[in-house]
């Protein structure tokens, strides 16, 4: 039988991240759940328990922006032991709409830089002592919005590649790899809160070959392939889960 390896996954209370989680847990692996509000991440850890196995999740709230509560909990997830996979999906696109003023564009682009990369980079140096060597997994959660657009938020998702590609040439010889994970529209998600009308949601399916959106369990499934104990070869890359709504290069 392999041996249990720990995983820590930030956002992981809900949507894409749950179901990450989720799938780690069915495999029988150790889940810590990271994210901002602890009524969702205890509700996500009980129910991902009982439905997989006592024990095998646990939670720990913080602002993963916060260098001192990334801080805590880092000390609060190493005091366990090593990490062996660490999944960055906090973030989210958390301004959709600015006023037009300078004002109020300069505070979109920090609000967008703040959820999406310092969540990243902040937890990733926080817990680097502490990812297994060799062995080790990091996957970051892009988009496809860092290849087209929109502006605040495909910058911030462009920068966590541009981190993706430093950080995986930085730990390349301790034998862990670095990789990003870079999502279309997925449905079943707090993603889009009230926006996702019907003729929204039927907008951005048309944008995909295959006519459908794509479905967290599937997001969660490239993650865990990255994750592999046998993905050894494959880092500094970035894999496009998108239905072909941007096409591959």
């Amino acid at each position: 039988m392999a041996e249990q390896r720990r995983v820590v996954v930030s956002g992981g209370g809900t949507g894409i991240g749950r179901a990450t989680a989720a799938a780690f847990a069915a495999d029988g692996e150790h889940v810590t759940l990271l994210g901002r509000r602890e009524d969702v991440l205890r509700t996500a850890a009980e129910e991902l328990n009982d439905a997989h196995g006592k024990g095998l999740v646990d939670h720990f709230a913080a602002d993963l922006a916060d260098p001192a509560q990334v801080r805590a909990a880092a000390a609060h997830i190493s005091a366990d032991g090593q990490v062996d996979v660490l999944v960055t999906n906090a973030g989210g696109n958390v301004a959709f709409s600015t006023d037009g003023t300078l004002e109020g564009i300069a505070d979109g682009y920090l609000r967008n830089f703040h959820a999406n990369v310092l969540t990243a980079v902040l937890l990733t140096e926080a817990l680097l002592p502490h990812i297994s060597r060799p062995g080790g997994r990091i996957v970051h959660m892009s988009s496809i919005a860092a290849q087209r657009g929109p502006g605040s938020y495909g910058g911030a998702k462009a920068a966590v590649h541009a981190y993706t590609f430093e950080l995986a040439q930085r730990v390349g010889a301790d034998g862990i790899t670095v990789n990003a994970v870079a999502p279309g529209f997925v449905g079943d998600t707090e993603f889009f809160g009230d926006r996702a009308t019907p003729d929204f949601v039927a907008s951005r399916v048309a944008q995909s070959l295959t006519g459908q959106p794509g479905r967290p369990s599937e997001i969660a499934a490239a993650v865990q392939y990255l994750a592999a104990p046998a993905a050894a070869y494959t880092t500094a890359q970035i894999l496009h889960v998108n239905g072909g709504a941007a096409l591959g290069r």
